[in-house]
């Protein structure tokens, strides 16, 4: 018996090996569409990139869980995942099943749905167990996650999902704790400089764009340019005026000597260097102040 599902709904599965087949029918204008599956554990992300099943990595590790070839068959197109689910590991709780639409967004994919069948019935036995017809919301959706396979006490169940993602299945895995490759993110940048064209020609003339002239000076004064001159020679710089000699300035009167370590005013002559040993020379003119009273010892 085939449970249709609606969104949201979930129904326990008899089976530990399933397929989740995408069918959807093909046209002009209509964009390819590609199944997928993330392998996650109990936090909801995945252990690592290798749980993150889709065209360019069709299979897991574990061999649990692999991509199908796509078919065509009366209804439609159709790309499958088949998942054993009863040879997974303990720490993987759910197996998220979602589709991305190639070149377009899901509005123009008609008829799209995802069949549930039991992997180990035979041909005679080609029921699905559970199917549910995927909508797009908003219509700008690149990426849907169809449903999830999820463990619920010793076995599994199916869970009708339909969340769509704007973001393609790029933005799809990273939700999921996937790293996309820098070369997908850095599309149309340069790996060496990680700049963009645009940025790479910032200060040089564009195709069709004037480069920019020196700034106008409203002060500069018109320097005439006589017949014959070889274009693009400056003029002559103008003869300097002879400058007055300046007087020499005064010497300075020697500063003080500072009061017992206090901070020199500022423009005051460097002090002598130390003596030998590093002991200070006394300024000339020092003197012992004056002695104090004594203090006598009991």
């Amino acid at each position: 018996m085939t449970h249709a599902m609606l969104k949201g709904s979930n129904v326990p599965l008899d089976t530990a090996a399933v397929r989740a087949v995408l069918r959807w029918t093909p046209g002009p204008g209509v964009p390819d569409v590609d199944a997928s599956a993330l392998l996650l554990g109990v936090d909801g992300r995945v252990r690592s990139d290798e749980d993150f099943v889709f065209y360019n990595q069709p299979r897991h590790p574990s061999g649990f869980v692999r991509r199908l070839a796509k078919k065509r068959d009366a209804e439609g197109l159709t790309d499958t995942v088949e998942a054993d689910l009863g040879g997974l590991d303990a720490s993987v709780d759910q197996v998220v099943i979602a589709a991305s639409s190639d070149g377009d967004t899901f509005r123009r994919v008609m008829d799209l749905r995802i069949l549930i069948y039991d992997a180990a019935a035979g041909p005679a036995d080609r029921e699905p167990l559970a199917l549910f017809d995927v909508s797009a919301e908003t219509g700008e959706e690149t990426a849907i996650i169809c449903g999830e396979l999820y463990r619920r006490g010793d076995g599994w169940k199916f869970r009708a999902v339909g969340q769509g993602y704007p973001t393609g299945l790029v933005g799809l895995a990273t939700d999921f704790g996937v790293s996309v490759d820098d070369a997908a993110e850095g599309a149309g940048t340069d790996p060496e400089t990680d700049a963009s064209p645009e940025e790479q020609g910032q200060g040089q003339p564009q195709a069709g764009t004037r480069a920019p002239g020196p700034a106008h000076d409203p002060d500069a004064t018109m320097v005439h340019t006589p017949s014959g001159a070889g274009a693009g020679t400056p003029p002559p710089p103008p003869p300097v005026p002879p400058q007055p000699t300046a007087p020499p300035a005064p010497a300075p009167a020697p500063a003080p000597a500072p009061a017992y370590g206090y901070p020199q005013p500022s423009g005051a002559p460097a002090p002598a260097p130390a003596a030998a040993y590093g002991y200070p020379h006394a300024a000339p003119d020092f003197r012992m102040p004056p002695m104090g009273p004594q203090f006598v010892g009991r």
